[in-house]
């Protein structure tokens, strides 16, 4: 008799994603890098970050450094208000097991 391990959800984790430039990126011209805030889901913060870097490489970006902010929840308990838009985006992300882009801040020298 297999014993199957019970299912883990999926959560959905708030990163802040530092990238590079590499040719084709889609950053401004003049734009050194930039901060991408993302949603991913995953079922633990170690898959969202290693799903996100993956999305993000495939679609041409330079991915540098990752930090996590935690779950919508983890976050409310630190204090951080949390919007109707940043919620949706974030049911988005946990409905279709996505990497949502929600903001892209370009770096300038």
């Amino acid at each position: 008799m297999t014993e199957t391990k019970p299912k883990r959800p999926q959560q959905v984790f708030t990163l802040v994603v530092e990238v590079g430039r590499k040719a084709g990126d889609g950053l401004p011209a003049k734009a050194t890098g930039a901060a991408l805030m993302l949603y991913a889901s995953g079922v633990d913060e170690a898959e969202a970050v290693r799903e996100a870097v993956a999305v993000l490489k495939e679609a041409g970006m330079a991915p540098l450094d990752v930090t996590g902010h935690g779950t919508a929840a983890e976050r409310e308990a630190a204090g951080h208000e949390i919007g109707p838009e940043e919620h949706a985006l974030m049911d988005r992300a946990r409905a279709d097991n996505a990497v949502i882009v929600a903001e892209v801040t370009p770096f300038f020298d």
